[in-house]
């Protein structure tokens, strides 16, 4: 366990940014399964209209440092 106050705070600090990366993380993979969802099912009204959203979701996690930029570059390409 952290003696310091600075490691203290350190603990303090990972567990916070745990709690939003994970939620971060999650997010991104609801917005990957629907996308490709819409373009299983081929629908047309839908499916056109979602991917600049899912591509900003994918962009914005390659930025956060939850997935790497090439693992966004391969989900953005598929």
């Amino acid at each position: 366990m952290a003696n310091h106050f600075s490691a203290l705070k350190r603990v303090r600090q990972e567990e916070r940014r745990t709690v939003i990366n994970r939620a971060r993380k999650s997010r991104l993979r609801h917005q990957i399964r629907a996308m490709r969802r819409l373009l299983e099912q081929k629908d047309a009204g839908r499916g056109p209209g979602s991917a600049p959203q899912t591509f900003s979701i994918i962009d914005r996690a390659a930025r956060w440092g939850i997935v790497k930029k090439n693992t966004a570059a391969r989900y953005k390409s598929v």
